[in-house]
């Protein structure tokens, strides 16, 4: 009983690694050389030539905005509450690091 478990394993086991090889054999891969040298030198002028044309456009278009006048906002009106000092400083009025001469 063993021994034929023991077979029914093997062959199995072999079964699944004869799928398994075969599967890949079909499958290409990205680095397979499947695509011809030419057009793949093709396609890297052609993305070179795109990278310089959006490289030339981005440039032009950000000096193209940033040579337009733009709006300059007023000034916000002085409100009266924003520099209150209604009490002394502790050091007195005239500066921490002032020092008066008494004559």
């Amino acid at each position: 009983m063993a021994m034929t478990l023991a077979k029914l394993r093997s062959g199995v086991q072999s079964a699944i690694r004869a799928g398994r090889s075969s599967d890949l054999t079909k499958r290409p891969f990205s680095s397979s050389t499947h695509h011809d040298v030419a057009y793949e030198a093709k396609e890297a002028s052609k993305w070179e030539k795109i990278t310089y044309l959006g490289i030339i456009s981005c440039t032009t278009l950000a000096i193209y905005q940033l040579s337009k006048p733009h709006h300059h906002f007023p000034e916000p009106p002085a409100y009266p509450y924003m520099h209150i000092r209604n009490k002394e400083f502790p050091w007195g009025p005239d500066g921490l690091f002032e020092v008066k001469e008494h004559h």
